[in-house]
């Protein structure tokens, strides 16, 4: 299986000023799509190499899960987003969050507190385990909440790449204004 760069929803200009058009360009263009070739060169004649890309994480190491988890979480993280975003969730990931959390606020201050808590490079996520149970799950480097066996529903990339350009080393800034463009019904279909 050949993976190939995703296509974004949006043009690379459509989130700003939350995301500005250069790191969009940066990051999709150059950071997302070297994963991507990186790991078609690594799959290439293995047992993986028409596996599903969740199959690829769960099973690998090293080098190969390093990309494989990257593009995963790449491609959940840039189709998680709208310029006409922002607001709050509805429907039955509303209510799950109001469940776990007690509100959405609540919900948000913890899943930002873990984004800055995590040390380096990594990745923070709202995730579900089989039952539907809502957890924040912190990852380092390109991990996915798939190597625990639980689904990843929205995550926030906190790799310097990610928001340097845009807020430098404010990363709970860029945390903070990325709930300004969640698309709600996208991230509500993955739960």
């Amino acid at each position: 299986m050949k993976f190939e760069l995703i296509q974004l929803p949006y043009a690379t200009d459509g989130l700003e000023p939350v995301i500005s058009k250069q790191t969009i360009e940066f990051h999709h263009g150059k950071h997302l799509l070297n994963y991507v070739n990186t790991l078609n060169k690594l799959i290439e004649g293995t047992e993986l190499e028409n596996a599903p890309l969740e199959r690829i994480v769960r099973e690998s190491e090293g080098a190969l899960f390093n990309n494989a988890g990257q593009v995963l979480n790449h491609n959940l993280y840039f189709t998680q987003f709208s310029p006409n975003g922002g607001g709050e969730p509805t429907g039955k990931l509303a209510e799950a969050i109001k469940s776990t959390w007690g509100s959405f606020e609540n919900f948000k201050k913890e899943f930002v507190a873990a984004g800055t808590g995590l040390f380096g490079s990594g990745w923070v996520w709202l995730a579900k385990d089989k039952d539907g149970k809502l957890s924040i799950t912190k990852e380092p480097n390109g991990s996915n909440p798939v190597v625990k066996g639980l689904t990843p529903i929205m995550g926030f990339d906190v790799w310097e790449h990610s928001y340097y350009l845009d807020y430098q080393n404010r990363r709970a800034d860029h945390l903070n204004a990325l709930w300004n463009i969640i698309d709600w019904e996208t991230v509500g279909k993955r739960y």
